[in-house]
């Protein structure tokens, strides 16, 4: 059986994309691409840290839309936290169609604050602990990051 960590480890998101979240082209509608990543990214950070996550997200460090989604397609969701700091958590987003060897129609990263009761950050909960080696699917995504996390 796979330790507590190991299951934590990705959080797999699945959704149908129905005509509401589509745009006049019949294809998935930014709008709702960022209601899809934030609630996956959302999940992935709560499971990771616990009954004590208490987050709001502070910045979308980047979305990208890489193929249209049309209606009828079921797709996965795919994230991860990829970075940590004392009261900050990034969440890596990867969307693929749910057919084997097409590339992924999205990534993203969404930087999400542990905060208290009045609304300012705190430190991550101390239980909380950060997994390492990702995988080599997730380095763009990863080196991305990098980049942007530089910029304020």
């Amino acid at each position: 059986m796979a330790s507590r960590k190991d299951q934590r480890r990705e959080t797999l998101t699945h959704r149908l994309i129905l005509p509401v979240d589509t745009n006049h082209h019949g294809t998935l509608y930014a709008g709702s691409l960022l209601r899809m990543g934030l609630e996956a990214a959302y999940a992935a950070a709560y499971r990771l840290i616990g009954p004590n996550a208490n987050l709001v997200l502070r910045r979308v460090l980047n979305i990208e839309c890489n193929e249209p989604v049309p209606v009828g397609t079921v797709v996965e969701i795919r994230a991860t936290a990829l970075h940590a700091r004392r009261a900050y958590l990034v969440i890596g987003l990867m969307g693929s169609p749910l057919h084997p060897g097409e590339s992924p129609w999205m990534e993203g990263l969404m930087g999400f604050v542990q905060i208290n009761g009045n609304g300012r950050p705190v430190a991550l909960p101390p239980e909380f602990e950060m997994v390492d080696s990702q995988g080599a699917d997730w380095q763009k995504v990863t080196d991305r990051m990098n980049k942007l996390l530089k910029i304020k």
